[in-house]
């Protein structure tokens, strides 16, 4: 039973890590839909790890069937990655929300101005 907690772990996270990692390339095109799907994605994730107590819902499920308690115990991530893994995808993610925002909250101001008519 660990084995397939660890499997669908590891697929999640990888779904979750992939997001962060494909957000700055929609961010550079200016595609602000998939900005908006893949960051709420995430964001969605968030809320659910900081409800948790911190730790995502997988962990404590795992915990049930193993005394082992290395940070990788509940996944199939090296013990370097499971340890920093909140650090490293929240810093990304952080720096992405405010690149992308930016970039957002200026063509929108832009936008405004380009479509001001003045009497």
């Amino acid at each position: 039973m660990l084995t397939l907690i660890k499997l669908v772990h590891t697929v999640v996270w990888a779904v979750f890590a992939g997001a962060i990692f494909v957000l700055p390339w929609f961010i550079a095109k200016r595609q602000w839909r998939w900005v908006a799907w893949l960051g709420g994605l995430v964001a969605l994730e968030c809320v659910v790890v900081a409800m948790n107590g911190m730790r995502c819902p997988l962990t404590v499920v795992a915990a049930r069937y193993t005394t082992v308690r290395v940070d990788n115990f509940d996944i199939y991530l090296p013990v370097w990655l499971a340890r920093w893994n909140k650090t490293i995808f929240g810093t990304l993610y952080a720096l992405e929300l405010v690149w992308g925002g930016s970039l957002w909250f200026r063509a929108e101001i832009e936008e405004k101005r380009r479509t001001r008519s003045y009497p």
